[in-house]
């Protein structure tokens, strides 16, 4: 049979791919290997966090699924970092994983134009070497297709680490892909191998909840999506516990090094510095007597607890013992047993932006297979994997996103110019432009490109619109009000408790007060105080960062004119200090002619093009 897209796993990155890939009108087959585990959370039960909440929010405005799924299986949300600017903060949410796979399930089998089918695929079907026309699969059915998609998660060649036990999975009990990697390699891809882990579960039943600190989510939720009505969003919450580790805990872990995989060198593959397991944390961190765990349920029912924190490849009684070590886990019983699992992904320097191989034409790769960890790191790179297969499909040109336009266009931006040596966590300061790339905005940057590829409907465009229009009308009439040092005035902000003013000052500038709240709006400026609650927040927002935006405005913009810069023909780059020898051999082998090609170049960085542009204008004064 042929389609015009093949989507190889059904994770997180499999199912955004696949959606949009359909949506957009292409003929698209989603192959996995358990229908039954389309949409499985295979490590903690929330979506979103810092950094990670703008992805979903990012992805969520250009038409992606995550942040509906979210809304409608959330069972706790939170915005973390609440009390710091907006550029900072990240929205969270626990989520029954039970609903949330059978969601996402249920979706794939009711989207047009996709087709779900239960199998391995072994091997890719290429031509001249160099070019993938389909896959095999391990039933013997051969499936034809204009692009590939491969999101395979932690499949490839998994192997799973529990003390001295190992078994072949590519998740707990389920059985890994053994050949496709092989065959990668061989292509010519560099593969290597990486390593994650996960901690045990626990009936809640055994648990003291007495003896630990409760965590609710907001009084107020805040849905993951701009498509859920807000007004009706009042979702029951559950609350999730803190406790922590203790010497006694530390004395059992350390006692039983010698047992533990990640350290008798059983295990091979690098695993996340930003999410390390606990005999990691117990050995770097020696002088800690504590770390905090942070027990989150796992359904609506909460039978089960996730102890985030306490990841862990140890064998399953020294689990025991250090668990019950644990303040309120005294007599826990344990349901799963933590494990490690090391996996093969390909090196992503071997990507262009679009996610499409360098080597291999029409194949796509998206998720952990390009060395991330999350499942929202992987949902946006299977998103645009998604999109760029089908534009690729009618001659387009393709869905790029910038580094000063999403967090997305970092994400991708630092897979494919940097690569990595370790699984790849977003952060908030690898944006340089945050303050423009903030959860709340993401519909005002991205709304629009999602509408032009026919993922967002014409409903939710006038929305954005009218927000857009809103924000700028109001921007506009604070920016060039002035709020004078009049006594009515002055008297105005003693009412409110706000500082008072010697000299006039433009009224965005009073409205961006960190002091200043919605009620506080409503008094200073009342032709503005029918406005939208929500609307009324973000204009508040856009004061305070008004100032700082323009600044970083100015910047992009310098930043665009500078990549537009020829470099001159029989350029030296050995003679520019600060560039690496790997910097100066790839420069020399592309010969790039413009500061935007060599940008382009897999492991060229922004700070090496800012070293270049400074010595070709020192140069050209000379």
């Amino acid at each position: 049979m042929s389609y015009d897209i093949i989507v190889v796993g059904g994770g997180h990155a499999g199912i955004e791919a696949s959606l949009a890939a359909a949506r957009m009108g292409k003929k698209t087959l989603l192959i996995t290997m358990l229908v039954e585990q389309i949409g499985a959370a295979s490590c903690n039960p929330a979506i979103g966090g810092l950094a990670k909440g703008h992805l979903v929010r990012e992805l969520d405005a250009i038409g992606g699924e995550m942040g509906l799924c979210t809304d409608a299986t959330g069972i706790q949300f939170r915005i973390l970092n609440a009390s710091k600017g907006a550029a900072v903060q990240g929205s969270r949410a626990q989520i029954d994983m039970d609903k949330y796979r059978e969601y996402m399930r249920k979706v794939c089998h009711n989207t047009p134009n996709l087709e779900v089918y239960q199998d391995e695929v072994t091997t890719l079907l290429v031509k001249d070497v160099n070019e993938v026309y389909g896959v095999n699969t391990k039933l013997g059915e051969v499936f034809e297709a204009k692009k590939v998609i491969i999101t395979t998660g932690t499949f490839m060649r998994g192997l799973i680490h529990i003390g001295e036990n190992t078994y072949d999975a590519g998740r707990a009990w389920e059985l890994p892909s053994s050949t496709l990697s092989i065959q990668l390699k061989e292509l010519g891809l560099n593969v290597g191998r990486l390593k994650t882990g996960t901690p045990a579960r626990i009936d809640s039943n055994s648990m003291n909840f007495d003896l630990m600190e409760a965590h609710g989510g907001d009084e107020k939720p805040t849905p993951f999506s701009f498509r859920t009505d807000k007004s009706n969003f009042n979702p029951k919450q559950y609350p999730c516990y803190i406790t922590y580790t203790n010497l006694g805990t530390h004395g059992t872990i350390t006692s039983n090094f010698d047992r533990a995989p990640l350290f008798t060198g059983q295990i091979q593959g690098s695993g996340p510095r930003y999410c390390p397991s606990i005999e990691d944390k117990v050995n770097r961190f020696a002088e800690r007597e504590r770390h905090q765990l942070f027990l989150e349920p796992q359904t609506e029912m909460c039978t089960e607890y996730y102890i985030n924190g306490l990841s862990t490849s140890l064998p399953i009684d020294v689990q025991k013992e250090m668990i019950h070590s644990i303040q309120g886990l005294e007599n826990a019983k344990i349901i799963r047993y933590g494990y490690a699992i090391e996996y093969d992904y390909v090196d992503p320097t071997e990507l262009k932006h679009t996610l499409e191989t360098k080597k291999i034409k029409n194949l796509y790769n998206a998720g952990q297979i390009n060395a991330t960890t999350g499942y929202e790191e992987a949902a946006s790179q299977g998103f645009m994997a998604g999109i760029n297969a089908a534009l690729a499909i009618d001659k387009k040109e393709p869905f790029i996103l910038r580094r000063d336009e999403a967090y997305i266009g970092v994400l991708i931006d630092d897979l494919v110019t940097k690569g990595t040596n370790e699984p790849y966590r977003m952060f908030t300061s690898r944006a340089e432009y945050r303050l423009l790339l903030r959860e709340e905005n993401a519909d005002l940057r991205l709304t629009k490109y999602g509408h032009d590829l026919g993922l967002i409907d014409d409903e939710q465009m006038s929305k954005v619109e009218f927000k857009r229009k809103t924000l700028k009308d109001a921007t506009e009439y604070m920016a060039e009000e002035w709020f004078t040092s009049k006594k009515e005035n002055l008297e105005l902000l003693d009412s409110l408790g706000e500082d008072k003013i010697r000299d006039r000052v433009k009224l965005i500038d009073i409205i961006g007060r960190n002091t200043v709240t919605t009620e506080k709006f409503d008094k200073i400026i009342p032709s503005l105080a029918n406005t939208d609650d929500y609307l009324k927040e973000q204009i508040i927002i856009e004061a305070k960062y008004y100032r700082y935006i323009k600044k970083q405005q100015k910047q992009i913009e310098k930043m665009k004119k500078m990549l537009q810069m020829k470099i001159p023909e029989n350029f030296d780059y050995k003679v520019i200090p600060g560039l690496s020898n790997e910097v100066v051999e790839k420069l020399e082998k592309f010969n790039p002619p413009t500061l935007f090609n060599a940008s382009e170049i897999s492991g060229i960085t922004p700070s090496a093009i800012d070293i270049i542009h400074m010595y070709i204008n020192v140069k050209n004064k000379k």
